[in-house]
């Protein structure tokens, strides 16, 4: 397959992830309209129809299901991790609420209840925030110490044929590139852009740049995983870095695709996990992939 090609490959399968996603968003978080990225299951009513911070950010004002009203006991979540969902307990009406489950602090955005309730205001962060310390990976182009076999890779090389069947692997794989896509600022607006012109009048142009930034990060994020299902990361011809420094950069991509197989082979299926395990060398390491 030459390069023509496998670029028009490479679109054609993100095309169609970005069609499926679509799809997907028809049925929304009934709390929030917005598409469920984080779903969870209200217990005892196995009511499903919630993105999973919306649903803890509900419980906070009245530990009811929206939909039934039923008194809720529990929320299920990562339903489709292969160790099993996790359990969020609904603490009793006396008790102190206490703090959110490490999937809610680690999502990112913020999301708004009915009637434009927002959630509490999210704590400001702190020095050593995750994603800072991403923005500081590629500024010193630093690469992360390699990750042995576990459980999770099993000796196996993380081939197309994989990922095309893998699902849970892909669904790990999106998790972690949706938060590295976030390093990169012509990907995202600004969040001093937001609360800046949050103050003026609407204006056509600033809004459109920040609706097309938030696309191209969803795009490349498709575009990244269909690289996933059709090259090998680790091929001779360092097809998937072509393919991916048209975006970022060739130093960027390289050191990006380097630091998603490390996370991919590694035991964790939490980014904070991830976050406090990784190791670097004190020195840039600029050859490795």
């Amino acid at each position: 397959m030459d390069d023509v090609d496998l670029r028009q490959e490479i679109l054609q399968r993100t095309l169609k992830e970005v069609a499926d996603e679509e799809k997907e968003a028809a049925n929304p978080c009934v709390i929030c309209l917005d598409t469920i990225t984080e779903p969870c299951v209200a217990q005892p009513c196995h009511h499903a129809n919630f993105d999973f911070l919306c649903l803890v950010s509900w419980i906070e004002q009245q530990p009811k299901c929206p939909l039934c009203k039923i008194e809720l006991t529990a929320v299920q979540y990562e339903v489709n991790a292969t160790h099993g969902p996790k359990l969020y307990k609904v603490p009793p009406p006396s008790a102190a609420i206490p703090a959110a489950p490490a999937a809610v602090r680690s999502r990112p955005g913020n999301r708004y209840g009915p009637r434009g309730r927002r959630p509490p205001p999210p704590p400001r962060l702190p020095p050593d925030d995750p994603l800072e310390r991403r923005r500081n990976v590629y500024r010193n182009q630093t690469y992360s110490m390699r990750v042995g076999s576990n459980r999770l890779s099993q000796y196996r090389e993380l081939t197309p044929e994989i990922f095309s069947r893998d699902e849970q692997l892909v669904s790990r794989a999106r998790k972690w590139i949706r938060r590295e896509l976030r390093v990169f600022s012509f990907l995202n607006p600004e969040p001093e852009d937001v609360e800046r012109t949050s103050h003026q009048l609407p204006r056509p142009g600033p809004q459109r740049l920040e609706s097309r930034r938030a696309n191209n990060a969803e795009f490349l994020l498709e575009y990244v995983v269909a690289i996933l299902r059709t090259v090998d990361l680790k091929g001779s011809a360092g097809q998937a870095e072509e393919l991916l420094r048209d975006f970022i950069g060739r130093e960027n991509a390289r050191l990006f695709l380097h630091e998603l197989q490390a996370w991919l082979r590694s035991p964790y299926n939490s980014l904070e996990d991830w976050d406090r395990h990784v190791q670097y060398a004190n020195t840039p390491r600029n050859r490795l992939l």
